[in-house]
């Protein structure tokens, strides 16, 4: 697969006086695993939900597979799929319906839809527990339930923001052997947030570091590491591009941190 699957030209967002995403140009290859890594308060959410079409693109452009996100945003939406921060579940719903009910949302073809459904809940291993409600799932269970609903309507690209919060690491490894698998047989974009270097090091083909709004660094994992020294690791990266300014963003950091272990403890 060629091309580009997002370009962003001059994007400033604004919440108030307050600057989140300051004159970013940032594209993504179409078929990578790209990261887009951060400190709280760095603007990465925001990139996300604008190019996600839940906030507006105030100035500069955003594609999405050549669909401009400000004119044609139900075009730009038919190729997305997207897990948030905050669990997307309906617990008094069972695994199927609230698959079903993505579907439905995402307009999948009435004739297609409990197929799709099917196939989802079988990739996602949930088939023999579809029926049961998700408020009895595990942590695990849960995230690879919203992987289902944002694979329901084969999105070229998916978007995962943090997905493995919360996660103990069997289930977060559980959760990206999925990933793989699926990114293996359909070529998708996935585009990830994640506090985890470990995690980010592992799987993408390309990360970009972002602060105060602003892109800091872009390149392969082992790129950016040997930029900074022989035994430098993901983390050493983080700090260099990001560490010295991290108390500023304090604030926005304990909100944050609250909606983190809020999905934390759902997750159990």
């Amino acid at each position: 697969m060629s091309g580009l699957a997002v370009e962003c030209t001059g994007l400033v967002h604004r919440f108030g006086d307050t600057v989140a995403v300051d004159h970013l140009d940032l594209t993504i290859p179409a078929g990578q695993v790209f990261g887009l890594l951060g400190p709280n308060g760095a603007g990465k959410t925001t990139t996300i939900r604008v190019l996600n079409t839940l906030l507006p693109v105030q100035e500069g452009s955003v594609r999405v597979f050549g669909h401009d996100v400000r004119r044609r945003p139900t075009e730009v939406r038919r190729h997305l799929g997207y897990v948030p921060q905050q669990l997307s579940i309906e617990t008094a719903l069972t695994g199927r319906q609230n698959v079903m009910w993505f579907a439905r949302l995402f307009d999948v073809p009435r004739a297609e839809r409990a197929d799709r459904v099917e196939e989802v809940l079988a990739a996602m291993d949930l088939s023999a527990v579809a029926d049961r409600r998700a408020d009895t799932y595990s942590g695990g269970m849960i995230r690879r339930l919203e992987l289902a609903q944002a694979l329901v309507n084969r999105p070229r690209l998916l978007v995962l923001d943090e997905p493995t919060v919360g996660l103990d690491p069997i289930a977060r490894a559980g959760v990206w052997e999925r990933v793989r698998q699926i990114r293996a047989e359909h070529g998708m974009t996935v585009l990830l947030t994640t506090h985890y270097m470990e995690e980010a090091d592992e799987l993408c083909d390309t990360v970009a570091l972002m602060h105060h709004g602003r892109l800091q660094a872009v390149g392969s994992p082992a790129a950016l590491r040997a930029g900074i020294g022989p035994d430098a690791t993901l983390e050493d990266v983080f700090r260099h591009y990001a560490g010295a300014g991290l108390d500023s963003e304090r604030s926005e950091g304990v909100r944050n941190v609250r909606r983190s272990r809020t999905t934390a403890r759902k997750l159990g």
